[in-house]
């Protein structure tokens, strides 16, 4: 069937006139699934897996998959559609609170029959027919997570059957099948072939990549944001072969999380500053200069990488390099976390957006100044002086006017 149209405004639970309430998103998606889950015994459409992390290396291995059969089933996990389609918060909740997690649990390197149909699931272009006997109901529940999109309802798995051959694009069999590929050369074999990161998480996160003996589940919000790193280690290889950028400034949103990016002609270089609005005092930041990092960006975790991505991205795409300054400002807009795939795309939105370029550091930093004041009621200055990126920059023209 096809999926109604969707408008909360319309909906008589969002009656508070946000359209982003939390409350209403959540009230509205417990109703409807409930009504929706009815038996332990049914035929759905597998969208995809759910590893967990709990209890590692024994982890909740699952389907995640919608009550009955859809004709748009693949819509319940497309990040990057959601984001090209201006997707509000309430219809994503009201998607991923849609997917039951049908589980059991596994130990990381054992191999069984639904793994194989896991993996089955995960590298299968669109969602595949699959019948799911449970041990009983599913219970309800919305977990949110800062790393990863909402999960919903989960039951425990007494059996799953593929009901339909699933359709696998060659490259991903080819790279599946090549147990002597490393796991981050595939990732890169794909990503350069137009398969999106989302897609690539999946099926780095079932096992399905990788050296033969090395395979194992790797739980979801690790393979995201692995799968960022990666991909954005091999843009930065690519980066450094090209000449420096125009000092360049770029602005844009998604779900109020507003990103002004500052690019300044310099080698490679990358910072992220995160506050909220409501108490821009508060704040996190990480770095990294030429050489990379070395550790996991503890304090912007997940959003480092996604961020510098984006950043990456279009930096290749222009054939530039240059230091990047990324602040982000997180408005009452963004009222439920839905995962780090929300900062990748906010970000590739600023991208994406009308370049503005200057003549000075000093005019591109004024005119920061003025946008965050303008826009956010905010001091930029909280944030600039702090700046490592900035400082290092700073040093740099001070060093060769004396020479």
């Amino acid at each position: 069937m096809h999926l109604p149209k969707y408008n909360a405004k319309n909906h008589p639970l969002f009656n508070c006139g946000n359209v982003n309430c939390p409350i209403c998103a959540k009230a509205y998606s417990q109703i409807r699934i409930k009504k929706r889950i009815v038996k332990e015994n049914f035929s759905t459409d597998a969208v995809a897996p759910f590893v967990g992390r709990y209890g590692y290396p024994a982890v909740n291995v699952g389907i995640l998959a919608p009550p009955s059969e859809e004709e748009e089933s693949w819509l319940y996990d497309a990040p990057k559609y959601w984001a090209a389609n201006n997707f509000q918060i309430p219809r994503i909740v009201d998607f991923r609170s849609s997917l039951i997690n049908s589980r059991d649990k596994f130990d990381i390197k054992k191999r069984s029959n639904f793994l194989e149909l896991n993996q089955e699931v995960s590298m299968a272009s669109m969602p595949v027919d699959v019948d799911i006997n449970l041990k009983g109901k599913p219970r309800f529940r919305i977990n949110y997570d800062n790393l990863m999109a909402p999960t919903g309802p989960y039951a425990e798995l007494k059996k799953a059957r593929l009901t339909e051959n699933p359709k696998i694009h060659t490259k991903v069999q080819k790279v599946h099948y090549d147990t002597d590929l490393k796991a981050n050369e595939a990732l890169v074999y794909l990503y350069d072939n137009n398969f999106d990161e989302n897609f690539l998480s999946r099926i780095l996160s079932v096992g399905a990549l990788g050296v033969g003996k090395n395979r194992k589940l790797v739980p979801t919000r690790w393979s995201i944001t692995a799968t960022d790193d990666t991909l954005g280690r091999h843009l930065i290889n690519e980066v450094k072969k090209h000449n420096q950028i125009d000092y360049s400034a770029f602005f844009g949103s998604y779900l109020g999380n507003h990103y002004l990016i500052l690019c300044f002609p310099d080698v490679w270089s990358y910072e992220l500053f995160e506050t909220t609005v409501s108490n821009p005092e508060y704040y996190m930041t990480d770095h990294e200069f030429y050489d990379s990092r070395k550790y996991y960006a503890e304090n912007t975790a997940g959003g480092y990488y996604t961020v510098r991505l984006a950043i990456l991205e279009k930096l290749n795409e222009i054939k530039k390099q240059g230091s990047c300054l990324a602040l982000r400002f997180i408005t009452s807009d963004y009222t439920l976390p839905l995962g780090v795939w929300v900062t990748r795309e906010a970000a590739r939105n600023a991208m994406s957006s009308k370049r503005i370029e200057f003549s000075s550091k000093e005019l591109m930093l004024e005119y920061a100044r003025k946008l965050i004041k303008k826009r956010f009621n905010l001091d930029a200055e909280v944030y600039l002086r702090q700046s490592k990126v900035l400082r290092s920059i700073n040093n740099q023209s001070k060093l060769i006017q004396y020479l």
